[in-house]
């Protein structure tokens, strides 16, 4: 009887047991299943991928030569860069050659510490971000960050988008490595970013916040412009430079982390301020303004002329085709130039201000003019403004027109603040801006090598963004007294006289050859 019930046991435990054996193997068997599942899965997803399945995929040319608007560069008779022209982006590439290596380094440290180990995909930092989603730091690679620069775009909103869409940024990342070399790889980003201010490029940005190549950026100049590269609107260094300054030190701290700079290195250098010096490069800002605009007029005709086209007969676009054009302008000149204008206007004006007045001077602006005159004066000038301009183009009547410059708009304005051009916004009728403006005296000044004839520095006013007549181009004065040493040179050296010579104040008579020439 006990025998029997333990046998019974025995058996009961034994089935117990095959249930339990065939059930991890059921586990095991469905673990195996998905695993190798979701990994055939994800090779299939490449390959759809791969073959446009997910939207359409740079083809080999494109990979060659990607798409990106290359500003035209504008350079002086010493080799500096004077300013460019372009639609949307001021772009001018480098050479890989070209990046200091603490520029480079400062990528990689906060970027991608791997990436000379990975081909496009670092799947240390990808299962990273999987399983910790993305807390402890994100997986995306130089590479593919280059590929969304290039290729794929802006971020995707919902999950599902977005897990396409970096499936497209692996496709495209392994195509790059296998395309380009690392350091290829890296100018290119380097050359695609955009950091605002347009300052598109890595040249551009160094140009527009420290007013220096690429190759002369310091560590910390380097760590402020990798620091953008996590977003270039949030850490921008003109309107968030507390948060910039933050973002540095995290990029010299990563630096610190992988061996590229030394505590004591880190350390004094988080102490420092960012050390801007901003040089916009807009059309209207920068170094010779006035002369870029003459010459932005002259390479137009220069274009249409049938002459100068490209090989398929086609016109360049001097907005988008990274044409290099190399003027007389010595860039040292032509700062000195600027300088001294913008040193010798604010007191000439203030004195201006200072003497004219109906007490000092009957005969300043308007005073020796009578009420219709200055009105016929102020309805000519309003119909030449651009506001007239625009706002006829909007169909609106001269009567309409007329009340809207009697009527108080907000407005930014000209004006020197202690010694220096400044920008004020204020709120002013149209009409009273235009009073305002005719106050200012103007200057105009060209400098040009006797010898050769090259313009060497070209200031056609005090600052074009509110003042774009050319006194250089479209100026018209007499000569006056300027003419004297050319006359007195003359006479000195073809006459033989000396500078103590005196003549008669009379009329001389010169006789006429048998030609009738003098």
């Amino acid at each position: 009887m006990l025998s029997t019930r333990k046998e019974e046991c025995m058996a009961k435990a034994k089935t117990n047991q095959t249930n339990e054996t065939q059930d991890f193997d059921k586990y095991v068997r469905w673990f195996w299943m998905l695993f190798l599942g979701g990994i055939v899965s994800v090779l299939l997803l490449f390959f759809i991928a791969s073959l446009g399945g997910l939207g359409e995929l740079p083809d080999y040319t494109q990979l060659e030569n990607p798409e990106t608007n290359l500003a035209t560069e504008i350079i002086s008779s010493d080799g500096k860069t004077l300013g460019k022209f372009y639609f949307d982006d001021n772009r001018t590439p480098v050479d890989y050659d070209e990046l200091p290596k603490n520029l480079v380094d400062a990528l990689i440290a906060t970027e991608d510490a791997r990436f000379h180990e990975h081909s496009g995909i670092d799947a240390r930092s990808t299962l990273r971000a999987f399983f910790f989603l993305g807390s402890k730091g994100g997986a995306s690679t130089i590479s593919q960050q280059l590929a969304r620069q290039l290729f794929v775009g802006v971020r995707a909103k919902g999950k599902f988008e977005g897990v396409l869409q970096k499936v497209k940024e692996w496709v495209i990342a392994t195509k790059l490595e296998r395309q380009y070399t690392k350091e290829e790889i890296i100018a290119q980003y380097f050359n695609i970013y955009d950091f605002g201010n347009n300052g598109d490029g890595i040249r551009s940005a160094a140009n527009i916040y420290f007013d220096k190549e690429p190759s002369e950026l310091n560590i910390k100049e380097s760590a402020m412009l990798v620091g953008m590269f996590k977003n270039s609107s949030l850490y921008n260094p003109r309107r968030n430079p507390v948060g910039v300054k933050n973002r540095r030190d995290v990029v010299l701290s990563q630096m610190y982390k992988y061996d590229y700079i030394t505590k004591e290195v880190k350390d004094s250098l988080q102490k420092t301020e960012l050390d801007l010096k901003y040089s916009p490069q807009s059309h209207r800002d920068g170094t010779a303004t006035y002369f870029r605009e003459y010459l932005r007029a002259w390479m137009k005709d220069w274009i249409n002329d049938k002459a100068n086209r490209k090989r398929d007969g086609s016109k360049y676009n001097i907005n988008s085709e990274g044409l290099k054009i190399f003027v007389t302008i010595d860039s040292r000149m032509q700062k000195y130039a600027e300088a001294s204008v913008n040193r010798h206007m604010p007191r000439l004006q203030a004195e201006f201000f200072h003497q004219n007045t109906p007490e000092r001077n009957k005969t300043a602006p308007f005073l020796e003019l009578d009420n219709s005159e200055i009105e016929d004066l102020m309805n000519r000038s309003m119909r030449r403004g651009e506001r007239w301009r625009v706002l006829k183009e909007e169909g609106k009547s001269d009567k309409e027109i007329i009340a809207s410059f009697n009527k108080p708009t907000k407005m930014t304005v000209f004006k020197w603040v202690e010694g220096k051009a400044s920008e004020v916004d204020t709120i002013m009728k149209p009409i009273d801006s235009m009073r305002y403006y005719k106050s200012f005296l103007h200057p105009g000044m060209m400098s040009m090598d006797p010898q050769t004839g090259h313009v060497k520095a070209w200031v056609g006013g005090m600052n074009y963004r509110h003042f774009q007549y050319d006194h250089v181009n479209q100026g018209k004065r007499q000569v006056g007294s300027t003419f004297k040493p050319f006359v007195y040179a003359t006479a000195i050296d073809q006459l033989h006289m000396s500078p103590c010579d005196k003549l008669p104040r009379s009329q001389i008579t010169i006789e006429a050859n048998k030609y009738g020439n003098p």
